[in-house]
């Protein structure tokens, strides 16, 4: 499972160092192989491969063929294979670099099976103190059973 968020840098070749915490299991899980892409957000999405194929599989056999087409055209489409290399980076492709408007600080937060980046400007907007989120977090945490 993959929790937390972690500021990060991109470096001038668009490399960022997965952190260390995360760096064994993705070896084991997934042989340090990543797929990075876009997804509903303006971030980019980093997946263990075989998290990313188990959904590309899932697309692939929708029922609702449209929706199937609009996930392929974005989500199958920008997505690149990338591998933890023995610094512990990842190369981000400039062109989801250029889409994601990184400009050197950056992000990364654990959603559960994946990663999402953020450029840390608009991760600050998002998430950060006084952002709208909030009343839509107290609404959503009254839905768990805790």
């Amino acid at each position: 499972m993959f929790s937390g968020s972690h500021q990060l840098t991109i470096d001038d070749k668009g490399r960022v160092a997965i952190p260390a915490r995360y760096r064994q299991e993705l070896a084991d899980g997934c042989g340090s192989q990543l797929v990075v892409t876009r997804g509903p957000n303006p971030c980019l999405e980093l997946y263990p491969a075989p998290e990313f194929q188990r959904l590309a599989d899932e697309i692939q056999n929708m029922d609702d063929r449209e929706t199937a087409e609009v996930l392929k055209s974005v989500f199958i489409g920008f997505a690149c294979d990338t591998e933890i290399d023995k610094q512990g980076r990842v190369l981000l492709p400039p062109m989801l670099r250029r889409y994601a408007r990184f400009n050197g600080s950056a992000v990364l937060m654990g959603q559960i099976r994946r990663f999402d980046l953020w450029p840390e400007e608009l991760w600050n907007e998002r998430f950060g103190e006084g952002s709208a989120l909030g009343e839509r977090v107290a609404d959503a945490f009254r839905t768990l059973k805790r």
